[in-house]
């Protein structure tokens, strides 16, 4: 099932809050609402919000400077909404960070039209900026520290996850027993503590972990990744 996506409403405008607010919910989406800056602030850290609608001209700090103090914390996508169509508003939200700049005179159903390009767009960029590494029936997200093996999540313990993406990130390289407790017990412990932690990821990412093919030892010296 998805997740609900939450978008943030900033305008002083009580009648195109409310509207936005049908629109949106009739497709689905959760919608906050805030009639100024400050509220929308404290709105936007309590919250896990997808995209923020965003008026220009609003009693106190203006819709352009909570862009630049959002965009100090968060690259959520922001659609600036203002009665005003002057090119130089236009040009200074982009610059200041916004993804999309909408005349109040569109219709709702143009605005939910927008909102759901922008998202899309995010999600795109979002899954370029993952940093997957990928081995077949192994794939690892180093982004979100998952792990799926033949299309499974596997969960991992925090030093199981580091282990492997050692591995993974330089597969074929052999990493020796003293290196391996340097980098992860600052030297203490021995060849035993290496085997219990490996023979535990084995169980969990191996077709056969008495036949490992994957996380292989090299006699004498250590371990080496070989992929799926």
């Amino acid at each position: 099932m998805s997740v609900m996506q939450t978008i943030l409403v900033v305008d002083d405008d009580l009648s195109i809050v409310e509207l936005l607010r049908d629109f949106l919910e009739n497709d689905n989406f959760q919608v906050i609402t805030a009639c100024d800056s400050s509220e929308a602030w404290a709105l936007f850290e309590q919250s896990t919000v997808h995209c923020i609608i965003l008026d220009i001209m609003m009693p106190g700090q203006d819709g352009f400077e909570l862009c630049r103090r959002i965009r100090k914390e968060s690259s959520v996508p922001i659609l600036f909404l203002s009665a005003r169509s002057d090119d130089v508003d236009k040009i200074r939200g982009l610059t200041l960070g916004g993804d999309d700049y909408i005349v109040k005179s569109a219709s709702p159903g143009e605005i939910v039209a927008r909102v759901k390009a922008v998202l899309r767009r995010s999600a795109s960029q979002q899954r370029m900026d993952e940093r997957i590494l990928d081995y077949g029936r192994i794939k690892i997200n180093l982004t979100a520290r998952e792990l799926m093996v033949e299309g499974e999540r596997v969960e991992l313990t925090p030093k199981e996850f580091e282990l492997l993406q050692l591995f993974a990130e330089h597969p074929r390289q052999v990493f020796s027993y003293e290196q391996l407790l340097d980098r992860f017990w600052e030297g203490v412990g021995d060849r035993h503590t290496i085997r219990v932690h490996l023979s535990r990821l084995r169980d969990k990412i191996e077709p056969d972990p008495n036949q490992p093919r994957c996380l292989v030892n090299v006699w004498g010296v250590g371990y080496r990744f070989e992929g799926g």
